[in-house]
């Protein structure tokens, strides 16, 4: 099922739960009821559990979001840290250089095509991705320069083969969701009261009163949606990709 279809039915259902509420409760209120009669500390309560809500809302939002920019970087970083590997073995010999080149197009290859989809749907890396990696880097650290210009490019290219490796780790603990259970219960439990507590400002079916309480459930439901959405930076519709490696490496 689409995740735009999944939001645009936990908008519909949380508006639904809402103005449905509302109709009932207000079916049981008694003429003689007024509703100017809400203590003022109601009032003021429900207005503190929102600013509360909607501080705890935004961290999360931006805590998701600077999660999903840091798997971007990571991906452009591991990506760049192997084209300069490709790009500095020109001043090998000829085997040793096509050895290297060859050896990092299989493993961009396998990371795009094979290791991404896996990524994805079960937040992990794959063995055999790790084992190609093993390989460049044995390909860089095993060959003995032979003159000088050649061991001026010997220990830039091993520190390359580092940067990919730590990038690739990084984006293994990138993978999977980044908000722990508790965090989400929190975000749940306080948005059910968020909205639960507009019933205490005895809420009519005036037009004005039944689109605000629609809206501002709706708005509930989108943002949580959004914290959803952000929290696993590779696996998810708004999700980082692997452009970076087909920007550098246009056949893999």
């Amino acid at each position: 099922m689409s995740q735009w279809l999944v939001l645009t039915i936990a908008m519909a259902v949380a508006c639904g739960v809402v103005l449905s509420i509302t109709v009932l409760k207000e079916r049981r209120i008694g003429e003689d009821d007024d509703p100017s009669e809400t203590p003022d500390v109601i009032e003021y309560l429900t207005m503190m559990v929102g600013v509360v809500y909607a501080i705890v809302l935004g961290l999360a939002i931006a805590g998701v979001w600077e999660a999903r920019s840091a798997a971007e970087d990571t991906v452009r970083t591991e990506a760049q840290a192997l084209h300069e590997v490709s790009a500095r073995a020109r001043a090998y010999p000829a085997p040793v250089r096509d050895r290297i080149r060859s050896d990092v197009e299989a493993y961009v290859t396998h990371v795009v095509h094979k290791e991404w989809p896996v990524m994805a749907e079960q937040g992990r890396l794959t063995r055999r991705g790790t084992d190609l990696l093993t390989k460049v880097r044995a390909d860089v650290t095993d060959y003995h320069p032979s003159n000088d210009f050649e061991g001026q490019s010997y220990q830039p290219l091993v520190d390359q083969v580092a940067v990919a490796d730590g990038a690739r780790t990084a984006r293994a603990d990138a993978a999977d969701s980044t908000l722990p259970g508790v965090v989400w219960f929190g975000l749940i439990t306080g948005g059910a009261i968020s909205v639960g507590v507009m019933f205490t400002l005895q809420i009519r079916r005036s037009g004005r009163e039944l689109l605000m309480a629609g809206l501002f459930s709706a708005l509930i439901a989108f943002l949580l949606f959004l914290v959803w959405d952000f929290d696993a930076p590779f696996s998810r519709g708004i999700s980082a990709g692997a452009d970076p490696f087909l920007d550098l490496f246009p056949h893999p």
